[in-house]
């Protein structure tokens, strides 16, 4: 239920005045439905988080229709949502997605590593260091365009084939993708196994190593209930951007024990409890996440929706 003053915000010290939120629902979250998504609906979903105030919106992939249907109409979307006044990433996994991104006048692209050898395989068909190979060209051809690029890298605390990843590991693979170009790096709890420690033990060694916080986004998924306790550890280190799915939706084709993104309306909540800037209005965003839960036809996973907008009273 909505009662006004909630949740009182109470800050916290240590703790950014303002954190960017990077919306992944219209591309991370969609790719996962079973059914596809009309063209037509994802763009409205995309403008109505633009509304709500996200600033940065994830808006689709220029894989191969054959590995991602349910983004097979990119250059359909792009052109219907690229007069909005945010940025609007998309993800490129080789020059020839590069080259379909570009001709659509994309800014900002994302290609996609992995820092374990067995989801580079499952997800990319192959090695770490084979990926990167792939990755180089894509990333040194966007900057000479002066187009941003984003790093996403897969498994950094977990892999439902290895286990554990050792966190030296996981610095190699930013340290390489940075150095090759890209502006910022998403670490991926892909499996949702990450816990505050380990996130706090990461950001420390990435520091170490000359990767700032500032440089970095995180990206959990709530697999074990953990990726709210994650966000506020990155948080602590000085990370201000964080990755979320409106609604909750998405998970991993390519990791079945994967379960939903973060959702953004619950990270607002904390974040407005901490009495951090996110610029979001977050009615706005949860009528957008239930509008979309609507058309999926069923409930949204995201505690703060149901709460804010009653789902679980009618379902009763």
């Amino acid at each position: 239920m909505t009662v006004p003053g909630l949740p009182m915000a109470v800050p916290a010290g240590g703790l950014p005045a303002r954190v960017r939120i990077h919306e992944v629902g219209a591309r991370d979250g969609l790719q996962n439905e079973k059914a596809t998504v009309p063209t037509e609906i994802k763009a409205e979903f995309i403008r109505r988080l633009a509304d709500a105030g996200l600033t940065t919106i994830e808006a689709t992939s220029f894989v191969h229709p054959k590995w991602v249907p349910q983004l097979a109409d990119a250059e359909q979307l792009f052109p219907l949502v690229d007069d909005l006044p945010v940025a609007l990433p998309v993800l490129v996994p080789n020059e020839r997605g590069l080259d379909r991104a570009l001709a659509l006048g994309a800014r900002r692209v994302a290609v996609f590593a992995s820092a374990t050898e067995s989801f580079a395989k499952a997800n990319l068909n192959r090695t770490v260091d084979e990926a990167l190979a792939m990755f180089e060209p894509v990333v040194r051809r966007a900057k000479a365009q002066e187009v941003h690029v984003r790093g996403y890298l897969s498994m950094c605390f977990g892999d439902p084939w290895e286990g554990a990843v050792p966190i030296p590991q996981v610095v190699k693979v930013c340290r390489a993708l940075l150095d090759m170009g890209c502006d910022e790096l998403s670490l991926g709890d892909t499996i949702g196994v990450a816990t505050p420690g380990h996130v706090a033990a990461l950001l420390t060694a990435l520091e170490e190593a000359g990767i700032p916080p500032s440089a970095l986004g995180v990206h959990f998924h709530d697999t074990y209930g953990q990726a709210l306790a994650n966000t506020l550890a990155a948080l602590q280190r000085g990370v201000t951007t964080v990755d979320a799915s409106a609604g909750g939706l998405g998970g991993c084709p390519y990791a079945k024990s994967a379960t939903g993104n973060l959702a953004t309306e619950d990270l607002v909540w904390m974040l407005r409890g901490l009495g951090i800037d996110t610029g979001i209005d977050l009615g706005r965003l949860v009528a957008t996440s239930t509008w979309m839960a609507a058309h999926l036809g069923r409930p949204s996973p995201s505690r703060t929706v149901r709460a804010l907008s009653h789902e679980d009273t009618e379902e009763q």
